[in-house]
């Protein structure tokens, strides 16, 4: 089951333009990911941040881990090693010590791209009250533009393991795709004989009308 659902999702997001995936033909429970951060009001727009994940034999019902490839990423949330620490990596179900409810942990309706956003989303939002990195929590509450400075050397460094012929997402390709507008003249002549029979079936009723209307005209001019 792991296996297929793995599949299941790594079709889409391989469409997807904001990450790279590469994973081994032999072992689907390793991905190597390239994350493009495209929100330009954040600190680490421009950012290609390398990282891999694994996937237990139990996925989807157990989490999958993620840890960071790029090197000295000065974060809360993530240790020195590059393994992130994020709620909804961590197993289902309550737990008392964290104070982390079970919705904001893993659950089967999760899945790669949730936690991709997730991460992305961590990357602005720390949690600081408790950190992985207590250097980097310090920073990011008490000395923001040095943390900020930190966090564009970072940006920098990170584009030098862009892959050649890839590059950032522009806003538009990441825009939905717009919906073909309804051509009512087409949905008028490709009407399915059920369609014209009950569409004809009011306008059948209101000729009767029209035509009792017709009768009763007659009947008063005969009588004048």
């Amino acid at each position: 089951m792991a296996q297929k659902r793995l599949m299941q999702e790594l079709q889409p997001l391989q469409k997807e333009k904001w990450v790279n995936i590469e994973t081994d033909d032999t072992n689907l429970f390793h991905w190597r990911l390239g994350l493009w951060v495209v929100n330009p009001d954040s600190v680490w727009h421009g950012a290609y941040l390398k990282a891999e994940m694994r996937f237990p034999k139990e996925y989807p019902y157990q989490p999958p881990t993620f840890k960071f490839l790029t090197r000295n990423i000065c974060h809360a949330n993530v240790y020195s090693d590059g393994n992130l620490c994020i709620s909804i990596l961590h197993k289902p179900g309550e737990d008392e010590q964290s104070g982390e409810l079970a919705n904001e942990r893993w659950n089967v309706l999760h899945g790669v791209e949730s936690v991709l956003r997730s991460v992305l989303l961590l990357l602005d939002d720390p949690e600081i009250n408790s950190p992985a990195n207590v250097d980097a929590s310090v920073l990011y509450r008490d000395r923001r533009s040095e943390y900020n400075a930190r966090a564009k050397e970072i940006v920098a460094k990170s584009q030098k393991d862009i892959p050649e012929g890839s590059r950032m997402p522009t806003p538009s390709e990441l825009a939905p795709v717009p919906q073909k507008p309804v051509d009512d003249d087409a949905d008028f002549w490709n009407m399915t004989d059920e369609e014209e029979d009950f569409g004809g079936s009011d306008s059948d009723e209101d000729m009767d009308d029209f035509d009792e209307d017709d009768e009763d005209e007659d009947d008063v001019k005969d009588h004048k």
